[in-house]
């Protein structure tokens, strides 16, 4: 210990009293070091090279090479990329953002795996969704939706395997438990259409009345041509029917009944003098003869839940009910009321505010009728467009141009006015002729495209008189129709994804 000090010390005095000493040995030393740095990179480069050799080797012999088909689906999958990014990568088709999202997973990295489970604190983030919209969820982690993700189905990739051990990677099942989970926009529509629900069934029929209103009840025997004129007269489609002979209610007079006196006349045109003299409770014998088959007469009491009335009406294909209620003195059927879809809907629209969370694009829900479309041309003559409401059950044809642009529709209200006051002849008009008849104060029709969501759809029917829409494109072409009836069917029998759907 005394040498080793003393020298030491020995040291120190030649370096004060030679200061170009320490200098040379500082670089001897730092020359020294660098050598051993080169030479240990080299040594631990030749060892990685021949590591990685034998770990390929290794894989290799065990079978587990990657095949080219698929192998885009599962490095993905399980390399922590959201689901939705995946998906949306393939609802977008080959491009600059999916090459990017293959690159990145076909990469056999040691990071690649660590992306399996992200943590909280630091989310990876795919380059795959740049349209994504983050929603921060109680656990701190982002979830990207995109819109082409909404309602895909889920795909069925093949388990990774892992790469130095070759067995299934741990967190595939929770991956595929994430996608099977709806997106918050699936959320939010089922929470819509479920408020929709509650709400139609602690309202009363009786609640869709307005505080003042009137009602006009037909008696069975008043003949169809008077009851055309007072319809006219009173700007009314349908009215209650009235059997004074046994003082009950008869049925429900809709424009179908005057369609099916028009087509009796069309088959019959020599009984026009009889047709003339036909009454409301001949009706029936009517669509007997034309072999039409009749709708099937429904009611409610006022004070039942709206929700039982909506079922009937769906049931029925009936697109208005009335209200029958007993009178307490002569314990007779009264007719209160008469409701109908678009008196319904917009009672809900009105005060359930929870329709502006359906904001899924009419593309993605299963509503509307977009195949085997009834059209017509505006030289079309009108009895043609009638046969088409009757032989379809349908109540409206579009009348498209030849180019197939949407330029109006003929409604089945349409034949009211056409043969009022008994002139049948105007049976012979065209559509466009006969389309040039209509009020001053018609409102005209209702557009919207696949893009538009039922949320706006509420919005329009709050504020106008909408009882259909036509669909179309941005060029104006006919893609489908959207009746009241769709969208009461939606809101009623669409799944919400568990078991007390209704």
């Amino acid at each position: 210990m005394i040498e080793d000090a003393e020298s030491q010390h020995h040291d120190s005095q030649q370096t004060r009293d030679n200061p170009q000493c320490i200098t040379n040995n500082r670089r001897d030393d730092w020359t020294a070091m660098a050598d051993d740095i080169r030479r240990q990179t080299s040594d631990h480069a030749t060892l990685t090279e021949s590591s990685q050799k034998s770990d390929h080797a290794t894989i290799l012999a065990a079978g587990e090479a990657p095949s080219k088909k698929g192998s885009h689906d599962d490095a993905s999958h399980d390399s922590g990329h959201s689901p939705d990014t995946s998906l949306d990568v393939q609802a977008h088709g080959p491009g600059s953002t999916a090459g990017s999202a293959q690159a990145a997973s076909h990469e056999p990295s040691a990071s690649a795996t660590q992306q399996i489970a992200p943590t909280p604190t630091s989310p990876t983030v795919g380059s795959s969704a740049p349209t994504a919209s983050p929603e921060v969820h109680p656990t701190g982690a982002l979830q990207y939706v995109a819109p082409s993700t909404y309602l895909r189905p889920v795909s069925r990739a093949a388990p990774a395997v892992g790469l130095a051990t070759g067995s299934p990677t741990a967190s595939r099942p929770a991956t595929r438990d994430r996608r099977l989970m709806p997106s918050p926009l699936d959320k939010e529509q089922i929470e819509g259409l479920r408020a929709i629900r509650a709400f139609l069934k602690v309202r009363t029929s009786y609640d869709v009345l307005p505080l003042s209103y009137r009602l006009i009840v037909f008696d069975t025997s008043l003949l169809v041509k008077k009851s055309l004129n007072i319809l006219t007269q009173q700007g009314i489609v349908s009215a209650p029917l009235w059997d004074s002979k046994t003082s009950t209610f008869a049925g429900l007079l809709t424009t179908s009944d005057y369609i099916n006196v028009v087509q009796y006349y069309w088959q019959n045109p020599d009984a026009l003098a009889q047709v003339d003299q036909f009454k409301l409770n001949s009706l029936r014998e009517i669509e007997r003869a034309i072999g039409v088959t009749p709708i099937e007469t429904v009611s409610i009491h006022p004070s039942r839940p709206l929700y039982e009335a909506c079922r009937r009406m769906l049931e029925s294909r009936a697109r208005r009910i009335p209200l029958v209620d007993v009178d307490d003195e002569t314990k007779r059927e009264m007719v209160v009321s008469v409701i109908t879809q678009y008196r319904i809907l917009k009672f809900v629209s009105v005060n359930v505010k929870e329709t502006q969370w359906l904001k899924k694009p009419l593309r993605d829900v299963n509503i509307g009728t977009f195949t085997d479309l009834a059209t017509a041309h505006m030289d079309t003559p009108v009895m043609d467009v009638i046969h088409q409401l009757v032989k379809r059950n349908i109540s409206c044809v579009p009348i498209l141009d030849r180019e197939g642009t949407v330029l109006n529709v003929f409604e089945a209200v349409d034949v009211i006015a056409l043969i009022k006051g008994g002139d049948y002849d105007n049976l012979n008009l065209s559509v466009g002729k006969s389309l040039a008849m209509r009020s001053e104060d018609f409102p005209g029709i209702y557009t919207c495209t696949l893009n538009d969501r039922l949320d706006t759809i509420f919005d329009t029917i709050r504020k106008s008189r909408v009882h259909r829409l036509v669909v179309i494109d941005e060029a104006s072409q006919l893609k489908g129709l959207l009746s009241l009836s769709d969208i009461l069917d939606y809101t009623l029998n669409s799944p919400l994804g568990d078991a007390d759907e209704q």
